[in-house]
């Protein structure tokens, strides 16, 4: 089924858009104050990958929250799949630095609060605003059908 796309969005759709964009502020935030807890023991100072990655992060966030406001699914759509994109990226990245204590934990962290729930919200995003035809055009093609007949 075809959904408005300005319809309002259900409750678990908008708990995880939270639930994701919650990390898109807070990671930078302790980057930029406790660099430390990002860049590994070694990092005392805040330099510019610091700076870049709360620039990504913030942006991303930000426009996360104008979508839902706008309730706008393609643009919510597009921001959930560069935050999945982005997550793919830095996992990999956060194990090979030795930037995780506990491997294990930080993977199931990021395929069960990120991973999965990413993809369900694209797939539903996906499928209620591209899906299928939207009710009134094919109750139009079926009074065009019986008005030929």
């Amino acid at each position: 089924m075809f959904s408005n796309p300005k319809e309002k969005l259900p409750l678990w759709l908008t708990l995880l858009i939270v639930f994701e964009t919650l990390p898109m502020f807070i990671g930078p935030l302790i980057a930029l104050t406790r660099p430390a807890m990002m860049g590994g023991p070694e990092a005392e100072t805040i330099n510019q990958a610091a700076f870049i990655y709360a620039a990504r992060n913030f942006a991303v966030g930000i426009a996360l929250i104008v979508a839902f406001v706008l309730k706008n699914r393609p643009m919510l759509f597009a921001l959930i799949l560069v935050r999945l994109i982005t997550d793919l990226i830095d996992l990999p990245t956060l194990i090979h630095f030795g930037l995780v204590s506990n491997v294990v934990l930080v993977i199931s962290i990021f395929v069960f609060i990120y991973y999965i729930p990413a993809v369900i919200a694209l797939w539903y995003l996906w499928r209620t605003t591209y899906g299928t035809a939207p009710p009134s055009t094919a109750s139009a093609a079926m009074t065009s059908d019986t008005i030929k007949k």
